[in-house]
């Protein structure tokens, strides 16, 4: 089973990453407000960025990097995608 790590932009603009394997499921739990904790009160929010990985291991491996990653970092690889 394929799994993706995503990132999400937020009402207010701030950034969240995650990790799904299944990307339109987990937009609409995320808007519905019944997503992470942190996205709840920053309705509505859209996947600018995604990442599929062969399993859940690497896909949790690098949701890890890049959550430790600078805003300006992950801003530059939105826009490089």
């Amino acid at each position: 089973m394929s799994y993706y790590v995503y990132i999400l932009k937020c009402a207010d603009s701030t950034l969240y990453t995650g990790i799904t394997n299944d990307l339109d499921s987990r937009l609409a739990i995320h808007n519905s407000g019944k997503g992470a904790k942190y996205t709840c009160s920053r309705l509505p929010v859209e996947i600018v960025y995604t990442e599929k990985h062969e399993n859940k291991s690497s896909a949790l491996k690098r949701e890890l990097e890049i959550k430790s990653l600078k805003r300006e970092t992950k801003l530059k690889m939105i826009a490089e995608r």
